[in-house]
């Protein structure tokens, strides 16, 4: 499980992303997609078209993070893009519900979500 500081910044590209990018596809990502620092000590989440991957970006001060999940069955909930939308910003908690595989519309657990 991923815990991040209540105080940590964290923006959604609603946008899918290519999800070949590493670090560096990651980073212009960031700052052309949602027209945000890298270094800012964000953490930047992206999808893939099907919703099935996820990768995050994050700059802890002295080097880039990148941290992928790959779901086995099943796909992410995320927010349908719009053309004057490119981005979400959310809380670390809303995030965990996401990556736990809660639908943050209703709150109930993804179907393929099961322990």
């Amino acid at each position: 499980m991923l815990a991040f500081p209540a105080a940590i910044r964290i923006f959604v590209a609603v946008q899918p992303v290519d999800m070949r990018k590493q670090f560096n596809g990651l980073w212009s990502a960031a700052l052309e997609q949602l027209q945000e620092d890298p270094k800012s000590g964000a953490v930047f989440c992206f999808i893939n078209k099907e919703r099935s991957r996820l990768k995050m970006l994050y700059w802890d001060g002295t080097g880039a993070w990148v941290l992928a999940k790959r779901l086995e069955k099943g796909r992410f909930s995320w927010p349908a893009p719009s053309d004057d939308r490119r981005k979400l910003v959310l809380t670390p908690e809303a995030l965990a519900l996401l990556v736990g595989g809660v639908e943050l519309r209703t709150g109930s657990l993804k179907a393929w979500y099961e322990r």
